[in-house]
């Protein structure tokens, strides 16, 4: 069953098109992503999801329609997006960014038990609660980033460029965790420039040149795609 549905999707900024008409889906369970080259338009596709961004077209999630909501809304009703850039409150300690993830919730004994498997999922958030988040490295910021998307239970995560900026050894444990997550029935749309990590860990893919979607299909199909390959995958 389609938990989230685009059709003619449209993004623009000032006269530019960043998105041009595009239909995906994604279905309950599934972890999908969106790779393309830079500019090509994934980073907006999930900003106009989000109502970040003025867009057209027709989405549904969980059979409503989303087109004119307000972003707070959107949250409210199981969309949390983990922005690239990742977007934390530097000013805040870990555990008050982490109490932000939550401030729609009102299920006490809820919040306490996702913040205890945050802590769980990142132990090295844990070690730092008390630490103002913009000290922190940019790999335990992405985790941070990831845990405050998780404290708002969201039914569909969306995560922008997770490994960006990254060290190898950081990436994989941001991608185990990933993993993790969508095992424990989390629905991700992921947008990723490492197309091999992406992938590799989804399982269906959404391919985008400028604004466009170009090729979908099943993960494995699409890494051994010569056009896929010799564009993104390095050969």
């Amino acid at each position: 069953m389609s938990l989230l549905t685009a059709r003619g999707l449209k993004v623009g900024y000032g006269g530019i098109h960043a998105v041009r008409g595009i239909d995906f889906e994604v279905a309950e369970n599934e972890l999908v992503c969106l790779i393309g080259a830079n500019g090509a338009g994934k980073s907006s596709t999930l900003k106009g999801l989000m109502g970040l961004v003025p867009h057209g077209g027709n989405l549904h999630f969980k059979g409503e329609r989303l087109a004119g909501m307000a972003t707070h809304d959107i949250v409210a009703r199981g969309l949390a997006l983990v922005p690239e850039g990742r977007g934390i409150f530097g000013r805040l300690t870990v555990a008050e960014n982490l109490g932000m993830g939550a401030y729609l919730r009102k299920d006490r004994p809820g919040i306490k038990a996702d913040l205890a498997r945050a802590y769980e999922l990142f132990p090295r958030l844990a070690e730092r609660h008390s630490q103002l988040a913009g000290t922190l490295s940019g790999g335990e910021q992405q985790m941070l980033a990831i845990a405050r998307a998780l404290m708002g239970r969201p039914r569909l995560l969306l995560l922008d460029e997770p490994s960006m900026g990254l060290a190898p050894l950081m990436v994989q444990k941001i991608y185990e965790t990933i993993a993790t997550i969508a095992r424990e029935g989390v629905t991700i749309l992921l947008v990723e420039q490492n197309a091999n990590l992406a992938l590799k860990v989804s399982h269906r893919a959404y391919v985008m040149e400028s604004g466009a979607i170009t090729l979908s299909g099943p993960s494995a199909e699409l890494a051994s795609n010569p056009q896929v390959r010799a564009a993104y995958l390095g050969d």
